[in-house]
């Protein structure tokens, strides 16, 4: 515990630019978790229509889809993706990135790992969507068919915004492991906040010469995800309680996959 406590293995933190080029690191995999996100999304809830439908043509490839991408371990998608993207597609990429983005995501190897995480999240995400869908009463849609809705007009106005205020706790949720999961991007040689935590933690630390002991540095990049995924669970716990004071009634929850079987099952009876 005094190994921990010691004033003399914080010293690095003050010490020339550790903490700032550790900082640096970590805003790199907010920007890549923020782009992973908007489009893992999008995707997701594409993927969860098409899961829904009642056209086999369309369901069943979105079902296979969806399994493989969300029983592969994430890590292998990123080192699989980065090699086997082709390089004109990582070259189109490094084109188009714009020059003011930090000089991680303007290598090339980054689409790779931005696939790898938006592939393997909206296949969760579309399961979390999906089961918050299916937990609607089927009377919800009757009634919308009732009034001359067309399917689309429905799922616009009558299914999905009650679906995605079921959805938001599980879907946060979700979106906390994505941004954790940016971590795993260091596989892959980008200079993220776990890549720059290791050069801090050289033998005469990276900047000055200050030794960094690798716990207390690895402490410090844990708590800069705590404090940004505790904010991702308070903004998840505002917009519940906003939303059942708006409408007055008691939002029920999907909390995650495991909710799908019994969230179908209610609707079965």
């Amino acid at each position: 515990m005094d190994y921990l406590i010691d004033s003399s293995n914080w010293e690095w933190l003050w010490t020339g630019n550790n903490f700032r080029f550790i900082l640096e690191g970590f805003l790199v995999n907010l920007e890549i978790a923020l782009i992973g996100i908007v489009f893992s999304l999008i995707l997701g809830l594409l993927l969860a229509l098409m899961r829904i439908s009642k056209r086999r043509w369309i369901s069943f490839p979105a079902g296979v889809w969806v399994d493989v991408w969300r029983n592969l371990p994430l890590i292998l998608i990123i080192l699989y993706l980065a090699l086997a993207v082709p390089t004109s597609w990582r070259q189109a990429y490094a084109d188009a990135v714009p020059g003011f983005f930090p000089e991680a995501l303007q290598d090339e190897l980054v689409l790779g790992a931005l696939l790898g995480l938006v592939l393997y999240n909206s296949a969760v995400l579309c399961e979390i969507m999906r089961s918050g869908i299916l937990s609607l009463d089927r009377g919800q849609r009757e009634a919308a068919a009732s009034l001359g809705l067309t399917y689309v007009q429905q799922m616009r106005f009558v299914i999905l915004p009650q679906g995605l205020r079921r959805m938001v706790p599980a879907t946060v949720s979700q979106l906390i492991t994505l941004n954790k999961d940016t971590t795993l991007v260091s596989i892959i040689a980008i200079q993220e906040v776990i890549g720059r935590a290791g050069n801090v933690t050289s033998s005469a630390g990276f900047f000055g010469d200050v030794p960094a002991p690798v716990l207390q540095v690895y402490i410090v990049v844990g708590l800069l995800f705590v404090f940004v995924n505790l904010a991702l669970s308070r903004l998840s716990r505002r917009l519940e309680i906003r939303e059942r004071a708006r409408t007055g009634t008691k939002i029920e929850r999907v909390s995650g996959l495991e909710d799908q079987v019994a969230a179908e099952s209610d609707l079965a009876r």
